[in-house]
């Protein structure tokens, strides 16, 4: 039972620490709070997600989205910062809603340059990120298992439930603000969608292996560092458009190579900690959510380079040492 906990309540700490903390959004004693006030909605939904994937044999299509439909139901209809245009007017980055509202989308009231950042976030930071490490972490064989049995997932449910409702009802969650019907249900129909895709039966029998050439990890992390940073470089729809194509472009690669006989976990490793690394780089260029000392600032920055590290090098450190003991490199099905 412990064994089985473990990776749980890892997944359950570690999920909202990198949607939160991991790029400079909190000062270093704000980290326990967030850990905890978050960790019942950002952590329960890794764990759901992540279990619902392992449970029906699927792999990281249905993850991402799985992630991509929390991400709309986070940001649009349990806080509802999608819709709200003064959602951030009272934190250190209220000069950019200007730039948001540059890619309003007419009719539903909402920035696609946002919902680009607010939802990636969610899909790279908040769910596959956190898994991706805890994964790492474990033996081959305790991998792609389910963790919970059945009432350990109605706990996790309920979890999740009540720290949604409480993000909800909270003045610092919801601020207040209530979305417009049309704007609601244009979320609800998007997360359903989103839902219904991943469930998909095709995404639980995955291709076979083909025998092509895959790059070494490193230089898979590369690559989607360099793409983080272009999704950033033109604002307005330009930008976005940017950042959809180089999104896609990204995911079309990694979905080619992972196809391959040589691709790993570690190749996995690489995928899904290289936006923690490059958040956790940027950390010392913004601010923080509430202003802070800058003592208490760069201490938050300096923690979030030491976490970010432990859990790569450690993760890294877990996959070679099993590598050496099997005596070949850690395989896994297509993912």
């Amino acid at each position: 039972m412990r064994r089985r906990l473990v990776p749980v309540v890892a997944l359950l700490l570690l999920a909202p620490w990198a949607a939160e903390c991991s790029w400079g959004g909190f000062a270093i004693d704000d980290f326990l709070p967030v850990v905890i006030g978050l960790g019942p909605m950002y952590g329960g939904a890794a764990i759901l997600i992540r279990e619902t994937a392992r449970r029906l044999g699927a792999g990281w299509p249905t993850i991402v989205l799985l992630a991509a439909a929390f991400g709309v139901l986070q940001a649009g209809l349990v806080d509802q910062s999608l819709f709200n245009p003064g959602y951030l007017n009272d934190t250190q980055y209220a000069d950019t809603r200007a730039a948001a509202e540059a890619s309003l989308v007419p009719g539903l009231g909402f920035s696609l340059r946002q919902a680009f950042d607010y939802v990636g976030n969610h899909i790279l930071l908040t769910i596959c990120a956190p898994i991706v490490f805890v994964e790492s972490f474990l033996g081959a064989k305790r991998r792609l298992l389910p963790w919970l049995g059945r009432p350990g997932l109605a706990v996790v449910g309920v979890v999740y439930l009540l720290g949604s409702l409480l993000v909800f009802t909270s003045p610092e969650g919801r601020k207040n603000f209530l979305a417009s019907p049309l704007q609601l249900t244009f979320a609800t129909v998007v997360v359903l969608a989103l839902v219904t895709v991943a469930l998909l039966p095709r995404w639980r029998h995955p291709s076979p292996r083909r025998v092509r050439r895959v790059p070494h990890p490193l230089w898979v992390g590369l690559l989607i560092v360099l793409v983080h940073l272009g999704t950033d470089l033109t604002p307005g729809w330009a930008g976005v458009g940017i950042a959809l194509a180089l999104a896609a472009a990204v995911g079309a690669v990694v979905a080619y190579l992972s196809a391959g006989v040589r691709w790993g976990q570690r190749h996995v490793l690489a995928a899904g900690s290289a936006n923690v690394v490059s958040a956790a780089a940027f950390a010392y260029l913004v601010p923080p959510y509430s202003p802070a000392s800058p003592a208490a600032a760069l201490a938050g920055d300096v923690a979030v380079t030491v976490v970010t590290l432990a859990l790569v090098v450690g993760a890294w450190w877990r996959l070679r040492r099993a590598a050496l003991r099997t005596g070949r490199p850690q395989q896994g099905r297509p993912e």
